[in-house]
């Protein structure tokens, strides 16, 4: 399968090679999917909490239609066995025990937040990458009907006048 045509939109769409197909192949040009711009307006309007969930506070507002999460980031994080607790006695709980206990408990919420922050902005790309698959499924079924009207028209041009 090839991508030469385009779309009225502007939209490379895939030509089949097969010997029965009817059009000729037009001018040569990389698949705009491929090339990972994406023209089709969806009506996606995230909900402004989820949003918020989504951002980091005092950096630029989380925007899932232009967000790309690479293979890594979405790869599940291992299970890591929790070590168990050993319990300090009080006689040995120092300044400097209890300061790596604020430390690590600081640290821990760091790492919480993070993980929330990267599973709301995953799931907010998701809902908005299911909006325009449907869209785009929606703009294949047009383009199919197009194409059926189109071959319809050719084969009572062709009963009339002949082979093009």
């Amino acid at each position: 399968m090839s991508w030469p045509r385009r779309s009225p939109r502007g939209r490379a769409v895939p030509q089949d090679q097969s010997p029965t197909s009817t059009c000729p192949p037009g001018p040569p040009g990389p698949p705009a999917a491929a090339a990972g711009g994406g023209d089709i307006s969806v009506n996606f309007d995230p909900d402004p909490a989820d949003l918020a969930l989504s951002s980091v506070p005092g950096q630029e507002a989380f925007d899932p239609r232009r967000h790309r999460f690479s293979d890594e980031e979405l790869k599940p994080q291992p299970m890591i066995k929790k070590a168990r607790k050993m319990l300090v006695p009080n006689e040995q709980k120092d300044d400097r025990y209890w300061c790596r206990r604020v430390k690590n408990n600081e640290a821990a919420k760091r790492s919480r937040d993070a993980r929330r922050l990267k599973e709301n902005q995953i799931s907010v790309r998701a809902a908005f990458l299911e909006r325009e698959n449907g869209a785009l499924r929606q703009e294949v079924a047009d383009m199919r009907k197009e194409l059926g009207r189109c071959r319809n028209i050719i084969n009572k041009y062709e009963s009339r006048h002949g082979d093009l």
